[in-house]
């Protein structure tokens, strides 16, 4: 279903949620640069039936509301368009509204390629989350000095030229403490089962590691 919620500078935006609404543990889902459409959706849903309240914010509506995109290169460029526009600090306002509506005491983090950036920025600055899984983050390794305050897992595909292997080795230099995962056969958006870069093996191994990674840290 569909909720509208409030940040704390009196920005309302949409919001997808889904799962039992008597969870003990809550997910919140990070869009990639495509809005929240079928796929993020459809992500949500997965995390659901593993037992998740969930919950993903339509970033975008700071800017332009109801945005879906598709994943083609018109998208792409629309995409980063928006995403420029919206200042980090107004995003995680978004996230903290999202954490005080679970108002759970187990709650994680997880997004992709832009959603996965903003996962490494909540991990470091926001409270009442207990982990957080990075998914392809390619501003992570320009933030790679903040600190976190809870336990972080990243995934990243060897073959993806938006994050050179440079990048990842500044983040395991910067963040010895984190869960960093490379998948040789796996480009950028791996995980998106909508996108060409889409690798099945990669993709399901991640989701296990990020099940068992919420398992450990969210109980």
């Amino acid at each position: 279903m569909n909720a509208s919620l409030n940040s704390a500078d009196g920005h309302a935006f949409q919001t997808y949620v889904t799962g039992d609404d008597q969870a003990r543990r809550g997910l919140i889902v990070l869009q990639e640069i495509f809005g929240v459409n079928a796929q993020i959706r459809d992500t949500c849903d997965r995390f659901a039936q593993q037992g998740y309240r969930v919950i993903a914010p339509a970033l975008f509506d700071r800017r332009e509301r109801g945005v879906e995109l598709d994943y083609t290169a018109q998208g792409v460029q629309r995409g980063l368009e928006l995403r420029n526009a919206i200042p980090v600090e107004q995003t995680l306002l978004d996230l903290q509204s999202c954490i005080q509506t679970l108002d759970l005491e187990h709650i994680g983090i997880v997004g992709y390629c832009w959603g996965g950036s903003l996962s490494w920025q909540a991990a470091c600055k926001l409270d009442g989350l207990q982990a957080a899984s990075c998914w392809y983050g390619s501003q992570i390794a320009q933030a790679a000095h903040l600190t976190p305050r809870i336990p972080v897992q990243m995934h990243f595909g060897q073959q993806d030229h938006s994050i050179p292997a440079s990048a990842v080795q500044t983040i395991r230099s910067a963040q010895p403490q984190a869960e960093i995962y490379e998948y040789p056969e796996a480009g950028h958006g791996f995980g998106c089962q909508q996108r060409a870069d889409f690798h099945a093996p990669s993709y399901e191994l991640a989701q296990q590691r990020t099940l068992a990674f919420f398992d450990r840290h969210l109980r």
